[in-house]
């Protein structure tokens, strides 16, 4: 019984977490919700501005209009609620890290979110542009370009993703490094496998165009080399370093 309640404990106090996390995003939505249309009208500028000027994006469903803007303001919440939503995460582990690692985990948490960030705002304002471009500029004779405003959505938030994630590369290799998995010297061995799998995750990842898949794969790569010249100022701890934080918590109680 004296185990069980502990494990309780937990659960309660993850769920708490997790209510609250929610609850940001829920929050962030109600108070952009009455801005749905013209937040779909802001991220839908760079395809319009690619678009012939007798073209215009189209709804071949019904309740697309109304379902499109308001799955755009539901993700859009979520990007704007991430800094609070890792808070939460970081409060339900904290309590079982070491000294050292909570040292770690702050600044990685803040880079994370800033990194992600600028992926989105990189896919948006860089890749964007070129991309719609390239696609309305080579559209078949006699075919009016017209896209629906569902798919375009799928489309922006599919590329959203696949940058944000891309652009926490850096935080992947310093932890990778300090966990003591591996070290920037393999790394950089490895580094002709690395190019080869950039493109790779950059094919699948993105739509079936080699523009979006190299506009993402040459980030990765150099977010990588950023990563490997940070990774070299962070170790893995040893275990004496360990033991000291275990003695100096027992001490602190």
């Amino acid at each position: 019984m004296s185990q069980q309640q502990p494990l309780i404990s937990h659960l309660l106090e993850l769920r708490t977490k997790l209510l609250r996390a929610i609850g940001s995003v829920l929050l962030v939505f109600i108070c952009l919700v009455y801005w749905a249309n013209d937040i779909y009208h802001y991220m839908a500028t760079p395809l319009m501005q690619a678009l012939p000027e007798s073209s215009s994006m189209i709804a071949t469903d019904v309740a697309a209009p109304f379902f499109a803007p308001f799955k755009l303001t539901l993700v859009l919440s979520f990007f704007i609620a991430v800094p609070y939503v890792l808070y939460q995460v970081w409060s339900f582990v904290a309590p079982g890290l070491y000294k050292h690692e909570k040292r770690l985990v702050m600044p990685l948490l803040a880079s994370s979110t800033l990194l992600f960030y600028l992926g989105i705002a990189f896919a948006y304002y860089i890749v964007f542009p070129v991309v719609f471009g390239f696609f309305t500029s080579v559209a078949p004779d006699g075919v009016e370009v017209a896209t629906d405003i569902s798919s375009y959505l799928n489309f922006i938030l599919k590329l959203f993703f696949a940058f944000g994630l891309a652009f926490e590369i850096p935080v992947a290799v310093i932890l990778l490094c300090w966990a003591g998995v591996t070290t920037p010297e393999e790394l950089k061995e490895k580094r002709p496998y690395i190019v080869v799998g950039a493109f790779v995750i950059g094919m699948l990842l993105t739509p079936p165009d080699i523009i979006s898949q190299t506009m993402l794969a040459i980030p990765m790569l150099i977010l990588f080399e950023g990563g490997l010249f940070a990774a070299r100022f962070y170790s893995k701890p040893d275990e004496d370093e360990d033991e000291d934080d275990i003695e100096q918590e027992k001490s602190e109680s």
